[in-house]
């Protein structure tokens, strides 16, 4: 039997409360994993949270402000309760869990074992950040959703989570996955191939996304079936989609027009999920942003939820959210100056 089917997998010791804290871990196989190769996992913690952490034979010292010492620890055992089960501990599982644990009051603050999950075939699908945690319980609530915000915050990766768990469990009967082809533009013409040829690379993260929720194999045989559609927005016109989980995904590079022709597609059980970034459309100057134009129409319309993501949320690489933050400086710093 396990040392830690017998006893707490860290104890507690007594210092004052919210100035320093000591854990004690009594599965020594389990520690270097938390701990990450060379205290990685550690260095990132004392810089997400601002704490000081000290390792010590099977005891872990943290000391600090006192809300901090608190997410570290909270941040600590979560991490701890993952290794228990079975599951491994990467530098992107400890950056998801300071931002879940790290974050302020406003904000989702659920212990990591509360957090909601989707299940697929691969397994389940968590949270990384608070904003995630918001979206994902919207998606759940709401047959209309739209998801705002940068690159990197999994606004499409967790919305086809959702589509390939209510797929699999029969709540949907096909997926309909889709963006506007407003990049490509008159450019489409030029590439090889026949239409699907040239669409097919524009599509790819929608397909990358499909293949982390499902076997390669299953994918190709729904798609064959009909089960899974992914086509551009242009061939959305006409259709009533029944009984579908639809996502349109790059939606600020919609037009009104194009937006509200998609919205209009929906029919009886049917869910959809709108997904977009204001900051980067691409549309010709002068054309209004079918997704601004369908977030400032529909706030407040009741069945539809908005999700709502900061550079916070951003999961990729730490600095990607620090990008995202230099560029909206600047912009905001351009609205400040003066017109000549």
């Amino acid at each position: 039997m396990r040392l830690t089917q017998l006893a707490p997998a860290y104890l507690k010791s007594a210092p004052p409360p919210g100035k320093a804290l000591t854990l004690s871990f009594n599965d020594n196989a389990l520690l270097p994993m938390l701990l990450g190769e060379h205290d990685r996992h550690l260095v990132r913690i004392e810089q997400g949270l601002g704490v000081r952490l000290a390792c010590r034979g099977n005891r872990l010292a943290i000391t600090g402000e006192a809300g901090a010492v608190a997410a570290a620890e909270a941040t600590l055992r979560g991490l701890w309760q993952r290794l228990e089960r079975g599951e491994a501990v990467a530098s992107c599982d400890v950056d998801a869990a300071i931002r879940l644990l790290g974050a302020s009051e406003d904000e989702p603050r659920l212990p990591l074992s509360d957090l909601p999950a989707i299940r697929t075939k691969r397994g389940a699908v968590g949270p990384r950040s608070p904003g995630q945690t918001a979206y994902m319980e919207i998606l759940g609530r709401h047959e209309m959703v739209f998801a705002l915000g940068p690159a990197g915050t999994g606004k499409t990766y967790l919305a086809v989570a959702q589509a390939v768990a209510m797929l699999l469990a029969g709540r949907v009967e096909r997926i309909v996955l889709c963006r506007p082809a407003v990049e490509a533009g008159e450019r489409l013409g030029f590439l090889p191939g026949d239409l699907k040829e040239k669409i097919d690379p524009y599509l790819r993260p929608l397909y990358d996304a499909l293949h982390d929720m499902m076997p390669g194999d299953q994918v190709l045989r729904r798609m064959g079936t009909g089960e899974i559609e992914v086509a551009p927005l242009a061939f959305m016109r006409g259709r009533t989609l029944a009984h579908a989980f639809v996502i349109l995904d790059e939606a600020q590079n919609t037009t009104e027009a194009q937006m509200k022709m998609f919205l209009t597609r929906m029919g009886e059980g049917t869910r959809m999920v709108v997904t977009g970034d204001l900051t980067q459309i691409d549309l010709p100057p002068g054309i209004r942003s079918g997704l601004r134009d369908a977030v400032e129409t529909l706030e407040g319309v009741s069945g539809i939820g908005f999700a709502r993501f900061n550079t916070r949320d951003v999961v990729r690489h730490p600095l990607v959210g620090r990008i995202v933050d230099a560029y909206d400086q600047r912009a905001a710093a351009a609205r400040e100056l003066p017109h000549r």
